[in-house]
């Protein structure tokens, strides 16, 4: 005697794509300009750059309309002792001639002393009162977490004392959770997080989500950017 299958497994398993396509409907929405999937509910939406993107056309991306338009710019200035990022210079000069909201951000390498860091940077990086608060890109792991923590503390107290202007800490979510959760209370965090359905957990500390590096640079071909959204609205 043959058994009737169940139609009970298929339908729960069309119910589980449904919520799931559903529930991304109302997170994300698609942006061809930018060959992505946008997160939704967002206050603000920028980009950041280095010389990875080569030379930017901004007059183009600043002429089109784009969906969503492009609030805010972070540009990489310095790296370490002694590098400077190649299009750093082009980038800044560009962005303050058509009037984009941007930023400076500087990538820290632990085993250069801090201080030497903060010299090399703002040799290059001259702050504006109009400028975003500058970053500190921390990716590369000390010789302890307790190293690393005390000399991006005389990084970050050096910038503000010689700019007035308190830095924001770059990482990845897992670096914020496993290492500067518990300390660095009075910054904020801009956080790299590329899995979805990944959403920003209720700390106001994080201010930014970068949430890939593999969209398209609008207008630009086979140039891959990184996406961020962020608490802010810079539309005020």
């Amino acid at each position: 005697m043959k058994r009737k299958r169940s139609k009970t497994l298929p339908l729960f398993l069309i119910l589980i794509v449904f919520s799931l396509i559903l529930w991304s409907s109302l997170q994300f929405r698609v942006s061809d300009d930018f060959n992505y999937s946008i997160p939704k509910n967002y206050s603000g939406f920028g980009i950041d750059v280095s010389h990875h993107q080569g030379k930017i056309d901004w007059d183009t991306l600043f002429h089109r309309r784009l969906s969503p338009a492009i609030q805010f710019v972070y540009v990489k200035a310095t790296e370490g002792g002694s590098h400077v990022d190649g299009e750093w210079n082009y980038n800044r000069l560009r962005l303050l001639d058509k009037k984009v909201k941007h930023g400076a951000y500087h990538f820290f390498r632990p085993g250069t002393p801090p201080l030497d860091q903060v010299d090399h940077f703002l040799k290059h990086y001259k702050p504006l009162t109009s400028d975003l608060a500058p970053v500190l890109d921390v990716e590369i792991e000390a010789v302890s977490d307790q190293e690393l923590i005390r000399s991006m503390g005389l990084f970050l107290k050096e910038v503000e004392k010689r700019t007035g202007k308190r830095p924001m800490i770059y990482t990845s979510f897992h670096f914020y959770r496993t290492k500067f959760q518990d300390v660095f209370h009075d910054y904020k965090f801009w956080i790299a997080a590329y899995s979805e359905p990944f959403l920003l957990p209720k700390d106001e500390r994080i201010l930014y989500w970068q949430f890939t590096d593999q969209a398209d640079l609008p207008f630009h071909k086979n140039v891959k950017l990184d996406l961020n959204v962020s608490r802010v609205n810079f539309e005020n």
